[in-house]
């Protein structure tokens, strides 16, 4: 088997871009080609009084990766979440036990 050749990039940055804050992943696909992963913010709705709090989710983003990079964004999750899970900001919980129907 042999080995592409890969190109060696030097990371350039661009203080210029703007930070997108989101407060949750609505969705996720694979079509094949691409990975796409919508970030959403929750917006809290006028308080009414005597009814509950309601909000609203709202889409914020749009990310659109190849495989190799949504591989690689998986890879550096996975560190980061090792690194929380072993400084204790993170606590894994286990499964729930399998139910028998």
């Amino acid at each position: 088997m042999q080995k592409k050749n890969r190109v060696q990039a030097r990371f350039m940055d661009n203080p210029s871009i703007t930070e997108t804050f989101a407060d949750s992943v609505h969705a996720f696909s694979f079509d094949g080609q691409t990975m796409r992963i919508e970030f959403c913010t929750t917006r809290l709705d006028e308080p009414k009084p005597q009814n509950p709090q309601t909000a609203t989710q709202h889409p914020i983003c749009r990310l659109v990766l190849t495989p190799t990079a949504a591989l690689d964004l998986f890879n550096k999750l996975q560190k980061l979440v090792n690194v929380l899970e072993q400084s204790g900001v993170l606590k894994r919980e286990p499964p729930p036990p399998a139910t028998v129907q």
